[in-house]
């Protein structure tokens, strides 16, 4: 199928087509390793896996294709809550790098190809820095490298902002050692206890990279001076994504970084900006295993299913009723998944995929039409009898969307089974004799136990409440 993909550089929703027909090439932002991830942080993560799989599925063979995902493990927030806890930097990054982990893989996302660290690419960025001095497209200043942003004429166009609101921007880090207000740090001397490496340029003391520098000089390594995708938070447009193109484009005279840019919409909490000073900021490990969001705890496909209920590019609203909602359907579904026979598709090779669903995943990752085509698909496997076929085909499709959740099926022994098939014979021979006094006392009883019984004309199921 034709894949387009809305791109925020050209403002247009593009057929894709990878750079090199033999490898597509993604990179997008991940986190700086300082704290548990927030629910915000979760959205980039599971809308790019999405897209992950997708890529996968169109483009199938081993490594075909190459996702990175960087670690930014050397930084100010980062040198920050080291101090503030008295632990070693390593050890913060760490263990916050674990935590990670441990939330994203809970949400059903695949590890990426390659997860760099900014540390381990030290070397490269120095490289970098020193062809930007080299192209003048970089200067050194009291110990800092600084890029020359009126170097490059079209810097500012993937954000189209105005210089006024770029050098407002920059005002937050005025320094009288810069040429221009909007120039930016390559790198910098480091202040006594935090990482230290030799400086590039000349420069005698040591210092640390600056944050934009790292992301070019790990897409470089791993993905070549040009590949396919960029993607992260919309909050990243500028001057985050907008400084990387200039870096990589400055630096090897390229005409573009990456061929497609792809930014995922704001989040906010029950109609809130979330923010831990209006109480509503909430971490994945929060929601996943405390009460404090709906006093509940959430199982992962949940949130998961719930985070592509909104089309990625759209701001989305974090709702306890849109995860009761999410809670449902997929409960709903995972009862029909369950009676398909054993298929091994957690990437989607070597399944029967609903096109429907793929199809609308190729429209710019529509999610919401990818819901609807599940509820078709739903109801069209919720048939007695079973047709197997389309309940395996539905069971491929939520696995391969990340969304199996066999979980949320309260679990029944075989003697609890039996008690409840016992209980249910003796109120059907109620109804029949048409003691509905007694035939009402079992249903209640059978309620407490948490039991749903349904009626018809063909006899009566039943399930255990969610």
């Amino acid at each position: 199928m034709e894949l387009k993909l809305y791109d925020t550089l050209t403002r247009e929703k593009r057929v894709f087509a990878p750079l090199d027909p033999a490898r597509v090439r993604m990179y997008v932002c991940g986190p700086t390793v300082y704290d548990f991830a927030h629910i915000g942080n979760a959205r980039p993560v599971i809308v790019f896996d999405v897209l992950f799989r997708l890529l996968r599925h169109l483009y199938p063979g081993e490594r075909r294709v190459t996702y990175v995902r960087n670690i930014t493990d050397v930084d100010d927030k980062i040198n920050a809550r080291a101090a503030e806890r008295g632990v070693p930097i390593r050890e913060l990054t760490e263990e916050t790098y674990k935590n990670f982990k441990a939330d994203v893989a809970a949400l059903g996302c695949l590890p990426p190809t390659v997860e760099p660290r900014a540390t381990e690419h030290i070397d490269e960025m120095k490289v970098l820095i020193e062809k930007l001095v080299a192209a003048k497209h970089a200067y050194v200043a009291e110990g800092h490298v600084l890029f020359d942003v009126p170097s490059m004429p079209d810097y500012g166009k993937l954000s189209s902002r105005p210089l006024d609101e770029m050098i407002a921007g920059a005002r937050v880090d005025v320094a009288p050692y810069k040429r221009n207000p909007t120039d930016f740090v390559l790198w910098k001397p480091s202040k006594p206890g935090e990482p230290a490496w030799p400086s590039p340029c000349g420069i005698t003391a040591p210092g640390r990279p600056g944050w934009h520098i790292e992301c070019s000089a790990m897409a470089w390594k791993h993905l070549g001076e040009t590949f396919d995708i960029h993607g992260g938070g919309i909050d990243l447009v500028f001057p985050h994504h907008e400084n990387e193109i200039a870096q990589s484009r400055c630096a090897f005279d390229t005409g573009v970084m990456a061929n497609y840019w792809m930014h995922n919409g704001f989040l906010q909490v029950e109609g809130e900006k979330m923010a831990k000073s209006a109480g509503n900021f909430v971490t994945i490990s929060e929601l996943l295993t405390t009460e404090k969001f709906g006093r509940r705890k959430w199982h992962g496909a949940v949130l998961r299913y719930a985070m592509l209920s909104t089309h990625y590019t759209q701001p989305i609203d974090w709702t306890v009723e849109r995860l009761v909602w999410a809670h449902k359907q997929l409960s709903d579904f995972s009862k029909i998944a369950q009676k398909a026979e054993t298929v091994d598709a957690r990437d989607g090779h070597g399944a029967t995929i609903d096109s429907r669903v793929i199809s609308a995943l190729c429209d710019d990752l529509n999610t919401p039409q990818m819901i609807v085509e599940l509820n078709r698909q739903y109801l069209e496997a919720n048939q007695s009898p079973v047709d197997q076929k389309r309940v395996s085909t539905f069971k491929s499709t939520l696995d391969f969307l990340g969304l199996s959740a066999d979980e949320l099926i309260p679990k029944v022994s075989e003697s609890e089974r039996n008690l409840i098939e016992v209980k249910i014979a003796r109120r059907n021979a109620a109804r029949r004799a048409k003691d509905f006094k007694e035939s009402d006392r079992i249903r209640d009883e059978l309620g407490a136990m948490g039991v749903v019984l349904r009626d018809s004309k063909d006899g009566t199921t039943w399930e255990m409440a969610r």
